[in-house]
């Protein structure tokens, strides 16, 4: 790999606070180092960045790229495959089909092509862990890892109601090593388990789960406890009851304060900030300076955006009631699976128009949160891909982000409503360099806790971003000069070069064994599983493939 120096750039790092300034970046076997004294010992490799901004690469942190729910999407979308420009065959690359739902080796390229080097696919079932790790270790470039769906686990929610902390602790912990996962998330805690029984949802945190009698207040505070008291480097990765209705603003604050100050991260926060009726579409509006005033005065709270951008895409979510709800909205093709024990799924098609009041509200809704957030460093930049829009519509966001003329352009062109239900028209604020940096790379790795991620300090990834700037800032942001990861130049001016495969990262959190054949039995009594044999088996996993993060 040798030794490789970026030299003239100007360096935005604000993990070290490193504000605009030119400097050189040395990496020496895939790590950031520090200038190195020795007058004798010259790079490998220089990589002249004068006049150019140099970044951390990216951090994905919420997204859908991997896994059975992925999968059926493609198959259910052959109308984009037949239409989207695939990816071209290159000395390095191999062939695929993009869309808002691109093949592994496609989502790896355009990724790397865009200045992103980690991404985490954001709900996984443990008995689809296997296939997870199939697909993942078919995605090249990036480092990636997932996050494991808990919130309709029946063991889970049967711990919680008879208040059986040690075993739940023990059960979490032992889930997340067994699948070779990075983090606990919750899908509409309780509600998809109603579902899946009645064909109901948990319209209100304090409504009780068919069968379990407990409710989502119970299952949010209790996990949310659990993943503290275990340490995981990211705090418990919610998605609220009542995704997408009007009035659920009341159920995303309640679920803020059911955490009773332990950490929460609270994904796709666009789809959760409506006021309104929920009979009632008409009424729908903007709840953000609510709930932003809150998250800005709780420092356990943080935040990724979910921003709904016009166009064609895909909605996969494991939220399976919200998937019905979106086919009778839509009126296409939908597809829902109940995976035993533990989550369900729901996919459609779905097209945002901006001449429809509701999916700009959501646009303008999402672009409430960035601007209004007090503290860039608990919020992340994410459209939920490709829930709101594809990851690709990243540098079109922080164009939006940095032009508050562009952004009055988009709402002379929306229905005349929108300025009347939300304050974007009103918002003057424009994001820097440094604030960009932070809601795409910094923050992301530092609510991740990825400690070698995010910034360009003494021993992070050598993961590096460098941009050519332009007065066109979304093309700027959409074609990198370089993409550099562990080291090694991936991109060479929008050209994939020769690369290492980025590897996975998880955790293995220590837990109480002597719990363990307490659970087994339960498993063996109430379904006949062999625990131990239960998600699945990936001893095949190559040890070089993984960082063990804790």
């Amino acid at each position: 790999m040798g030794l490789l120096r970026i030299t003239g750039g100007t360096v935005y790092d604000p993990a070290n606070d490193i504000d605009g300034e030119v400097r050189d970046v040395w990496i020496d076997n895939g790590k950031v180092i520090e200038a190195p004294t020795d007058a004798e010992r010259r790079p490998d490799k220089t990589v002249d960045a004068t006049g150019m901004v140099v970044m951390p690469g990216g951090v994905d942190m919420h997204c859908h790229i991997a896994g059975p729910k992925v999968n059926a999407a493609r198959k259910m979308r052959p109308e984009e495959k037949r239409v989207s420009e695939p990816v071209r065959r290159g000395p390095y690359t191999r062939s695929g089909t993009t869309g808002s739902v691109p093949s592994t080796f496609a989502t790896g390229y355009l990724y790397a092509g865009l200045g992103y080097t980690a991404a985490f696919d954001a709900a996984v079932p443990p008995l689809a862990a296997r296939h997870v790790h199939e697909e993942l270790h078919d995605t090249p470039i990036i480092d990636k890892g997932f996050y494991v769906l808990m919130g309709n686990n029946h063991y889970v929610m049967h711990q919680v109601a008879k208040n059986e902390p040690d075993r739940l602790r023990a059960y979490v912990a032992w889930l997340l090593g067994a699948a070779k996962g990075y983090a606990v998330k919750l899908v509409n805690p309780g509600g998809v388990e109603v579902w899946k029984t009645t064909g109901g949802n948990a319209r209100t945190i304090d409504d009780s789960v068919t069968h379990f009698d407990v409710s989502p207040r119970q299952i949010i505070r209790e996990v949310a406890r659990t993943v503290d008291e275990l340490k995981l480097p990211h705090r418990t990765h919610i998605h609220c009851n009542n995704l997408g209705l009007p009035g659920n603003w009341v159920t995303t604050k309640q679920t803020m304060e059911s955490l009773e100050g332990h950490r929460g991260h609270l994904t796709h926060i666009q789809f959760h900030s409506y006021g309104g009726d929920p009979d009632d579409q008409d009424t729908f509006h903007s709840k953000v300076p609510e709930l932003v005033e809150y998250v800005n005065t709780h420092e356990n709270l943080t935040v990724d955006v979910g921003q709904v951008m016009f166009g064609e895409t895909t909605s996969m979510t494991g939220d399976g009631p919200l998937g019905y709800f979106l086919h009778q909205i839509f009126h296409r093709k939908w597809f829902s699976a109940d995976t035993e024990m533990e989550a369900g799924c729901g996919i459609v098609p779905v097209e945002y128009k901006n001449k429809s009041l509701v999916h700009a509200l959501q646009w303008a809704i999402g672009l409430e949160w960035y601007l209004l957030a007090a503290d860039p460093w608990r919020i992340a930049m994410s459209t939920d891909h490709p829930n709101g829009g594809s990851f690709l519509a990243y540098p079109e966001i922080i164009a939006l982000l940095m032009d508050r003329g562009r952004r009055q352009d988009v709402l002379a062109q929306v229905p005349a409503a929108v300025k009347e239900r939300c304050t974007l028209a009103d918002i003057t604020r424009e994001y820097t360099l440094r604030e960009i940096t932070i809601i795409t790379r910094a923050a992301p790795a530092r609510m991740l806790g990825l400690t070698q991620k995010g910034h360009l300090g003494p021993g992070a990834d050598g993961d590096v971003t460098i941009y050519q700037p332009e007065d066109d800032i979304q093309r700027m942001f959409e074609l990198p000069r370089y993409v550099i990861h562990g080291g090694e130049i991936v991109v060479d001016d929008g050209q994939i070069q020769p690369h290492t495969d980025g590897r996975l990262l998880h955790v293995e959190p220590s837990y109480d064994e002597a719990c363990l054949p307490d659970i087994q039995e339960w498993f063996e009594k109430n379904y006949s599983i062999q625990f131990r044999n239960y998600p699945v088996d990936i001893s095949y996993l190559h040890e070089h493939e993984v960082i063990k993060t804790v």
